[in-house]
């Protein structure tokens, strides 16, 4: 009998209540419980589950399922990966990505464990689409438009600037490649409208793109957790031109972000010490099930 991965969550925001899900429709996969700030206050989904704020009192855990904001990603990994324990996040800054996994990298070999860096739907399951466009038409450009939804990376950066209570941050398509901003804050009392906009501006999660922030009375009254994205491929293979591909989806943006850092956790089991992105990892190493089995369905 093959034995389950242990897995535990680390912070309960959005993306950990989905994980919550994802981990226990899993077959292969043991939730051994979750590691959040506040272990006073227990929510009713959790009321039987062990919360901690200590992972180490967890006792064996195999991969950690790092959903937290991206910002303090780097120092919860390097911490958990000291342990032996491999870690799964879905850090969003695409510029930095590489830097992420050059300082997990040795930190993980040092300790015998695993770092898969960014493994979110985009960065993560996207970014695999974009790799095989490229494998099937090498020459060409590719768009990738997202939304119109909500940005749960840059809603938690807006909501992290001092006077603002509550934000949304909607990501607005524009064409080929580029995106509006629109941000909507609920403001503390006595906050400085003009200050806060400032702020958010000029913040690098929204700095390179057009950015509009409106105060409003309740964000809550706004939120829908929707998203999605289309990535357009025009290029060429071999020596034809005018190749085009295409692929779209319209998801829950937590809820698939969650679902493929599961996938990622048990594709973490089957590498080297080290820290990787998805697309140096096999495809099949995301699914559960024999190999052969895998190949025999989907080849």
């Amino acid at each position: 009998m093959n034995t389950k991965i242990k897995i535990a969550i680390v912070g309960y925001g959005n993306i950990g209540k989905f994980a919550l899900d994802a981990v226990q429709e899993a077959d292969d996969c043991e939730l051994v419980g979750v590691v959040r700030r506040n272990t006073n206050s227990i929510p009713e989904e959790l009321q039987h589950i062990k919360v901690t704020d200590d992972i180490t009192t967890l006792g064996h855990v195999d991969v950690a399922l790092l959903c937290s904001p991206t910002r303090a990603i780097s120092e919860i990994a390097k911490s958990i990966l000291s342990l032996g324990i491999n870690t799964v996040d879905s850090f969003d800054v695409h510029s930095e990505i590489v830097a992420l996994k050059t300082e997990l990298d040795s930190v993980a070999k040092k300790h015998d464990s695993v770092a898969i860096v960014s493994a979110g739907w985009d960065p993560g399951s996207d970014s695999i689409i974009r790799t095989l466009l490229l494998a099937m038409a090498p020459k060409g450009v590719t768009y990738t438009n997202f939304g119109p939804g909500m940005s749960m990376g840059h809603s938690v950066v807006a909501k992290g600037i001092d006077g603002v209570k509550e934000a949304l941050s909607m990501t607005i398509p524009v064409g080929t490649g580029i995106h509006r901003r629109m941000v909507y804050v609920e403001l503390e009392t006595g906050a400085d409208f003009n200050k806060i906009e400032k702020a958010i501006k000029e913040d690098s999660y929204f700095s390179s793109n057009e950015t509009h922030v409106i105060a409003v009375d309740c964000v809550d009254s706004l939120k829908d957790v929707g998203h999605g994205v289309n990535i357009a491929h025009k290029g060429v293979s071999g020596k034809t031109h005018n190749q085009l591909f295409e692929y779209s989806m319209r998801i829950n943006n937590p809820a698939l972000t969650s679902q493929f850092m599961v996938s990622a956790a048990r594709a973490s089991m089957k590498q080297q010490a080290g820290a990787y992105t998805v697309i140096e990892i096999p495809p099949v190493s995301f699914l559960a099930g024999d190999l052969n089995s895998l190949i025999t369905k989907l080849v």
